[in-house]
């Protein structure tokens, strides 16, 4: 079991039972308190229970696939470039495009989710955690959440 939270709409926080790891699409940085410091740019990295792939787009920026419990975790903030390289049952986005070509169960919004939710026709609840319990525990049919 894992929960997300966000206190900025740049940031999302996935919390396991070994670690918690702050996730800044702004700065492409995750930071898990390791002594090392915050981890920055691509690369394929294992922090407690979660198996994460920086990967770097084609302008530079970095996206995030994280794999926790058996459940894929995109992270890619309102970033468009190299959709294909993203698996993911829970997206953490603001782009409409994004949610079409990858297709979650579920989508954590980060910006605008008004414009979201209208133009993909779909609701929206707001949790200040979100807790998931494995992958079968997911919606059927996409939902989208806002973090507050």
């Amino acid at each position: 079991m894992f929960e997300f939270e966000s206190k900025k709409p740049e940031e999302i926080i996935i919390t396991t039972k070994k670690t918690t790891m702050k996730f800044d699409i702004s700065e492409a940085t995750i930071d898990a308190g390791l002594a090392v410091g915050k981890i920055k740019g691509p690369g394929e990295f294992e922090i407690g229970d979660a198996t994460i792939r920086g990967i770097m787009t084609e302008s530079g920026k970095t996206i995030y696939d994280a794999e926790i419990g058996g459940v894929h975790v995109g992270i890619i903030g309102d970033i468009e470039e190299n959709l294909d390289d993203i698996v993911a049952d829970i997206l953490c986005t603001s782009s409409i495009r994004a949610i079409r070509e990858i297709e979650p169960k579920l989508i954590i919004a980060m910006g605008n989710v008004d414009g979201m939710v209208s133009e993909l026709k779909l609701s929206a609840r707001t949790e200040k955690k979100l807790k998931i319990k494995n992958l079968d525990s997911l919606p059927t049919t996409k939902e989208v959440i806002v973090l507050n």
